[in-house]
């Protein structure tokens, strides 16, 4: 026969139980903010990472910047966790994601083996990053949603959620007048028409997509002028940029300053368009540069860099053509394998340090 003492302690236990099923969502949160500050850096720490990106069979191994991003956490013994957009989502106010888990090797041929297979609370993993490409439409901005969840419910997510969704990396420019050219986003082509007329010759570009897709340099005396802002808006529907065409792309190229947690890395990638063509984007054949920073850039740095880290932007990149910022790359920027090959520069190792940092 159990004694009074007993008795009593099974009935607590059995209350304690209840009250931890019945409140599992509202514990997590701590539970998570406690694991991640129960141990300092990552000595000794058996790390979780998990990356929600493109399929990583397609990815370009020698230039893509989410796989040396991998590369780093790898060698600090985290373990890693893959799944795309369609692998996330909420059940009753809860983030899981169906995730595999790698090993990665930087081998041009053989770049990943896919390990387990599980389904997990994505509250419960350290670290996520956030690395899908655009286009940054509904789909993208629910999957924030999710992964706002998971940060409420412990885990750290690069970019931050929200960060991401208040950040559209055209409309961004909007905050930031002083540092950018004349831009015009509307989806009047009456206002278009009128900003050409202004400016002559502009860069029409639309506010979802990335990598130079339907970029036009177009002007005033160009026959084809109407035709491109009704396809690009389609025919006044879609809000779209238009900014004035910055002529130094041509000589000095596109520049791609990395920030780490608002800090300019202090070297930038200028990508100068191929012969035929006005986009300085690698991925249609820009060719590249490595440079210093100069005094214009280190001054737009200081102007977003601050909003950027309080935003939870750990990891941006912007775009500067001569002494103007044209674009904030905030959903998966690149540039960190060719930065890294050219110099002695150790950017993925910075950006960990300073997702380490907030672990403590």
């Amino acid at each position: 026969m159990q004694s009074v003492e007993e008795t009593a302690a099974v009935e607590c236990n059995m209350k304690l139980s209840g009250l931890l099923d019945r409140n599992t969502l509202q514990l997590r949160p701590i539970l998570g903010i406690l694991r991640r500050r129960t141990v300092k850096g990552d000595i000794g720490v058996n790390r979780r990472l998990a990356v929600i990106m493109d399929p990583i069979e397609s990815i370009q191994p020698q230039k893509d910047s989410t796989l040396a991003m991998l590369l780093q956490a790898q060698s600090r013994g985290w373990t890693i966790h893959y799944g795309q957009l369609s692998d996330i989502w909420l059940r009753d106010g809860e983030a899981y994601g169906h995730l595999t888990q790698l090993n990665v090797a930087d081998d041009p041929a053989h770049w990943f083996d896919p390990g387990e297979v599980s389904v997990a609370p994505l509250g419960d993993i350290d670290v996520i990053l956030m690395r899908n490409d655009p286009p940054f439409d509904m789909n993208y901005i629910f999957a924030t949603y999710v992964l706002q969840r998971a940060e409420e419910h412990g885990a750290l997510v690069v970019n931050r959620p929200q960060g991401l969704r208040d950040a559209n990396e055209k409309a961004i420019l909007a905050w930031f007048p002083t540092c950018a050219p004349p831009t015009l986003i509307s989806c009047s082509l009456d206002e278009m028409h009128a900003f050409i007329t202004e400016h002559h010759k502009v860069v029409v570009k639309p506010l979802d997509l990335m990598g130079g897709q339907s970029v036009f340099v177009t002007d005033a005396n160009d026959g084809n002028h109407n035709v491109i802002l009704e396809t690009v808006s389609g025919k006044g529907s879609r809000y779209v940029m238009v900014q004035k065409y910055l002529p130094e792309i041509t000589e000095s190229g596109d520049k791609r300053i990395l920030l780490i947690d608002g800090q300019p890395v202090p070297m930038v990638l200028a990508r100068i368009p191929c012969a035929g063509d006005h986009r300085g984007n690698m991925v249609v054949g820009a060719r590249t540069e490595v440079r210093s920073l100069t005094d214009r850039d280190r001054w737009i740095c200081d102007q977003i860099g601050p909003v950027l880290r309080d935003r939870g932007l750990l990891f941006a990149g912007i775009d500067v053509i001569g002494d103007f910022m044209t674009e904030v790359n905030v959903t998966s920027p690149t540039g960190i394998r060719e930065l890294e090959r050219t110099s002695d520069l150790r950017i993925s190792e910075q950006i960990f340090d300073a997702i380490s940092s907030k672990l403590e």
